[in-house]
Order: C-alpha cells, then structure tokens, then sequence
C-alpha cells in the first residue's frame, strides 16, 4: 500500500461473546479466539494480520473484556500490552471506540483510523486494500466518517442496511442516504431488492479528531474527565480511571450512535470478497461447497441423502449423518445444537436465553 502508514491507526473489536455461532463459541472463549476453521490462525490473528500490512503493530489496537484479555496477549505475542484496551465490564462498539480514539489521539492528533471487527473474512485482499486506501484518502481532508458496504446476497434481518444517496466524484463512493439496524426480514427482502441497499461491513473509517467530536455528542462525559486542566494523564491514572468509569457509559452501538444520527457518513461500495463470520449462515455462504451443497467445518462425517447442510463438530468425533435438508449440526463440549439453518440467528439467542435460564452458565 503506497499510502504512508505513519497517521494511519486501527481498532480491532474482539470483545463480543459471539453467541451467534453457539455452541461452538462459548461466553468462556467467543468465536474471534478460535481457530474454527482449523487454518491454523484465529479470527483475531488473521484480522492483525491484514491489517499488519497496511500500518506497524504498534499502530494497531485490540478493543476486548478483561475476561478474554489473555487470549489477546496469548494469540498476538508482538502486539505492545499498553495496544490491548481491556474492559471492566461489557457495553456496546460505542464506548470501546471511545476509549481508543481517546488513546490514539494523545499519540497522534492527525490519525486517521480504520475500526474493524474481529470475525470476518477479506477473500479479495488487493480490492480491499485499494478500498481503504481511497477511503483513508477522502478523509485525510474532510470531517466525515466512511463505512464500507457490500452487495446483499439474501435478505439477512442479522445486518445493518445502507441505502446509498447522492454519488461523490470518488467512484464507488455515496452519501448515506439512510441506515436501518437489523429490519424485519419483510423489510430486508425489500431492500435487497430494491438494489439501493448495501450490507454494513462494520467497517469505517475517519480522522480521529472528527471520531472524538461525534463521540462526544453521543455519550455522556465520562473520558473527558480524565485530562485535568489540560495536563495529559499517565497511562496507569487512565487504566485505573477507565476501570472505575467505564460501567458510566450507556450499551450504545456505534452504528446507532453515529451512523443513523451524523449528516457526514459515506459509504464505500465494495466488492473485496467479504464475509461475516459470526452467523452460522454467513459461513455456509462463504465456505465451498461439498457435495449435495453440504458444507463442512473442519469436521470428519459420513453423510448420506444430505443436502444444503452446515457441520461443525469436535475434532476427536466421528458424525454419521442421513437425511438432513437444510440444517445446522454443531457440537462443543456439552452442548450439540441441530436446528433449521433458515432463521437461525434468531433461533440460537432463543436457545441461549433458555439454556442459560434453565440449565446455567456452564452450557453458554
């Protein structure tokens, strides 16, 4: 990337208890810690690792939860301690991105910053690359923020929708007309269909001084506090701050908080090969196919009159599986979910709710 990487910052958001992919993901050790699909790197390494190619590693910032903090030191051993911003308590992208545009603007106050989560895949790393190389560019003169949007490729209710406004002289790139968080599938199929409407990636980039300043509108004063009368804190008075202050901040996502409410969002139309990684039928999209249209996750099974299927199971087991259309089977531990692979994100928080409620912590 020829662009210069010395303003050039990023935030990976790994904090999450990636319920969506359960029972495979645990609240104990969430999907962006697991090596899922046995390629020998976690979600967490292989998003360090992309973006390692276009900024140092002490540019890079791991936005977790106390409780997963030692995987994020165990997985990226180069990563600096002082680059994990660990949470006391969990709330929503908002109040992490807060934390860390606080951090990288007292290290530089010209960044520019690329937020990014911690479970998606980037098939098409040259296209990505050139994406966010266009995007770091519109920004470095402007106070706007640009998410990246991709292509529906079904009417998922699980995703954020962009519809795209007026078109900038940068190709590709618009004014956000409007943002819908998670519609109803009605809604979804509409605007699929309509073609005006893109998937929020969740990605988005913005110089950090314009990242504070909408911030600021939308949480109460809480990081404010922490330079008094303009003298810079130490980093140990800003942890020791943030571990009694944090719990302050309301459970506010960064889409609701600034992209359904700034008038200066873009959005970037991407084709780079994207996929999210968290629902069981976004892998089922994004993996090849077997036969029947079966697809299987770093699994051994023996499958007959099977078709359309997802299979994910402990490495140590054997599945023998016959007459299946259309369904999940996922193994961990003491947990083994077979359920339709339709609706299946608001199938698996049902199960999660009524397991916890029923039989406790141990099988969430």
């Amino acid at each position: 990337m020829a662009e210069a990487t010395n303003t050039i910052f990023c935030v990976i958001l790994a904090g999450g208890k990636g319920r969506r992919l359960w029972p495979c993901s645990r609240q104990s050790q969430p999907k962006q810690f697991m090596d899922f699909f046995g390629t020998g790197r976690t979600q967490l390494q292989q998003t360090f690792d992309r973006m390692l190619k276009f900024m140092p590693a002490d540019h890079i910032f791991i936005s977790t939860n106390h409780i997963y903090a030692h995987y994020v030191f165990e997985q990226l051993p180069e990563l600096p301690r002082e680059n994990v911003l660990s949470e006391p308590v969990h709330r929503n992208t908002a109040p992490s991105v807060a934390w860390a545009a606080y951090r990288i603007s007292h290290i530089c106050p010209e960044a520019r910053i690329i937020v990014t989560p911690s479970d998606q895949a980037v098939f098409k790393e040259d296209a990505f690359g050139r994406n966010l190389q266009e995007c770091l560019q519109f920004v470095t003169m402007r106070d706007c923020l640009i998410t990246l949007g991709v292509k529906p490729t079904r009417p998922e209710p699980g995703y954020g929708y962009i519809q795209l406004g007026e078109e900038t002289a940068i190709p590709d790139l618009y004014k956000v007309q409007s943002f819908t968080e998670k519609p109803e599938r009605e809604f979804a199929r509409m605007f699929m269909e309509s073609g005006e409407f893109y998937w929020n990636t969740g990605i988005f980039l913005c110089r950090v001084r314009y990242l504070v300043e909408c911030l600021r509108k939308i949480l109460p004063v809480v990081l404010r506090n922490i330079d008094h009368e303009g003298q810079t804190v130490t980093l140990g008075e800003e942890l020791a701050y943030v571990e009694e202050n944090f719990s302050k901040f309301p459970n506010l996502s960064v889409d609701y908080g600034i992209l359904e409410r700034s008038d200066s969002v873009y959005v970037m139309r991407c084709n780079f090969g994207w996929a999210d990684l968290g629902t069981w039928h976004s892998i089922y999209e994004a993996m090849s196919k077997v036969t029947d249209d079966n697809v299987v996750v770093d699994s051994e099974v023996m499958m007959e009159d099977c078709k359309n299927n997802i299979v994910k199971l402990p490495s140590d087991h054997l599945g023998i599986i016959q007459g299946l259309d259309g369904y999940i089977v996922a193994e961990k531990g003491n947990v083994l979910l077979i359920c339709k692979k339709g609706d299946s994100s608001a199938l698996i928080r049902k199960f999660v709710t009524e397991v916890q409620i029923k039989y406790g912590e141990d099988f969430v």
